[in-house]
């Protein structure tokens, strides 16, 4: 009865439930009718800033699986692991549409020619109803855009960019490989050669030397640019990282519970009310993560997300 009082007097737009955000789950039932549900794939690349191309290690937090720990193998062919990963969330989700998802490192940090057999065999697996990439601003050759366009004019195509963070002092300390001067020249040009491509970033709360203040100017600045979707993620740390080293000896500390909250309530309400929100915290493999612990309960800190947007007035948009 309390979540049906609070759908009641609900005064976001992009809603149907209490979610005082444009969730997801809302943006695809409202696209493909219906539930859907994303499938990570390995398309077995690597990142420019693993290979030498701009640096080595990758990005502090990211674990060897280039957070692809929850997919199947990359020796496994596309076909295999999208049916095996159907397998496994099918006891969860009961839906026939599916989203193949390139999850792991940079999936489009190879030339065209091998790109394209991999993304059209995903478009062609049973139920699949769109496509996700998973990529970096500076790894999306123009050959590679242009064939994205055309791909965009058949199917629902999101690029999700790795940003992080508009700070370039943090980019350094976290060995992004790039500026964010590199990820606007690439986002204007995705708008202008891809019109139809969705853009989705990814930008992480907690990252280390950021105050709050920093984190919300990165959102601020990221909703001026009015992506289609936006990811905010809580910076975590895993075994075997270097940031698992810098938390060791006390050199990083995450983020409280609560402080997460209340900065991912503040984050909504300075973007843009019609910009899905599709991640508001993330978890780490149980038998990896070494911290925060509170991050586990994933589902209990959506639930005090909602819970403060409620009992305070607020909404996604509300302060854009």
């Amino acid at each position: 009865m309390k979540k049906e009082a609070q759908r009641l007097r609900n005064p976001f737009p992009y809603s149907d439930s209490n979610k005082r955000y444009y969730t997801y789950d809302y943006y695809l039932r409202q696209t493909f009718g219906g539930k859907c549900v994303k499938l990570p794939l390995d398309g077995g690349f690597t990142c420019p800033n693993i290979d030498g191309r701009c640096g080595r290690g990758g990005c502090i937090y990211c674990s060897g699986n280039g957070s692809g720990d929850f997919t199947a193998p990359a020796t496994l062919s596309v076909g295999e692991q999208y049916r095996l990963m159907r397998e496994r969330m099918g006891s969860k989700w009961s839906t026939e549409r599916c989203i193949p998802y390139f999850q792991p490192h940079t999936n489009t940090y190879a030339p065209l020619e091998v790109l394209r057999p991999l993304y059209e065999e995903a478009l062609s697996l049973p139920g699949a109803v769109g496509l996700n990439i998973a990529t970096r601003a500076d790894c999306i050759e123009n050959d590679v855009l242009a064939y994205l366009a055309e791909l965009s004019e058949r199917t629902v195509l999101t690029l999700e960019l790795g940003l992080q963070t508009v700070h370039d002092e943090t980019a350094v300390r976290i060995n992004r490989g790039h500026t964010f001067e590199t990820f606007l020249a690439t986002y204007d040009r995705i708008r202008r050669m891809a019109p139809h491509v969705r853009i989705g970033i990814h930008l992480i709360l907690g990252l280390p030397g950021e105050t709050p203040e920093m984190m919300l100017e990165t959102v601020k600045r990221v909703g001026k640019l009015h992506p289609d979707e936006v990811k905010l993620h809580l910076l975590y740390v895993v075994e075997g990282t270097a940031l698992a080293k810098l938390y060791r000896s006390g050199a990083y500390v995450p983020l409280e519970r609560d402080a997460y909250v209340s900065l991912a309530v503040q984050a909504l309400t300075l973007l843009p009310p019609d910009i899905v929100v599709g991640r508001l915290t993330g978890d780490g493999e149980v038998d990896t993560l070494l911290a925060p612990l509170w991050s586990r309960k994933k589902l209990c800190i959506l639930n005090d997300i909602d819970k403060k947007l409620y009992e305070e007035d607020l909404w996604q948009g509300k302060e854009f």
